[in-house]
């Protein structure tokens, strides 16, 4: 009976075993790298996304600048001088990239393949972020009266589509070729 479910119940091992390991990495980092004892400051993650982002409107010609949120652990995003959103440690999508190691790592294929498509998958998930939270940060500049829209439903699509894809290039293209062989 165990031999039937040895796929599922390896996925699961190596899925749960991986995200925990990570998660508690992560956590680990997210307690001593963010203050609120004498000055809020976030994590560097969470300050190189806001700075990404801007960066990102800046090549597109767009007034943007970041800074330290006083009275939180957040980034406040302005466009031309007028804050349009904040940037907290969520918005960073360290737990989505979790996420997506996780899976990969569950449904593994070679370890060269395997470590190769982790790393252009975050490195795709990190940069698609950043254009999401300029995007929307845009959109919201112009548009206030859809904020709510657009951070409940086109912000989590966009990361949650791109990751999602991820995994099904994954195991259409990649793991597939290697059972199949």
């Amino acid at each position: 009976m165990l031999k039937k479910y040895k796929n599922i119940i390896l996925f699961l091992i190596k899925f749960l075993g991986s995200y925990a390991i990570m998660l508690v990495l992560y956590s680990f980092y997210l307690s001593n790298s963010q203050n609120t004892t004498l000055k809020y400051t976030c994590d560097p993650i969470t300050q190189k996304v806001g700075n990404k982002s801007v960066s990102f409107l800046k090549s597109m010609n767009i007034d943007a600048q970041v800074l330290q949120h006083q009275s939180e652990k957040s980034m406040k995003l302005f466009i031309n001088n007028r804050y349009v959103a904040r940037v907290v440690e969520g918005c960073n999508a360290m737990s989505v990239i979790i996420l997506f190691i996780a899976f990969i790592i569950a449904f593994s294929g070679t370890f060269v393949k395997t470590l190769l498509y982790i790393l252009a998958g975050v490195y795709m998930i990190f940069y698609i972020n950043i254009a999401r939270i300029a995007l929307i940060a845009v959109a919201i500049f112009y548009y206030p009266e859809y904020s709510d829209f657009l951070h409940q439903i086109v912000f989590p699509l966009i990361i949650y589509g791109t990751t999602f894809l991820l995994w099904v290039i994954w195991i259409n293209f990649f793991l597939k070729k290697k059972h199949d062989a």
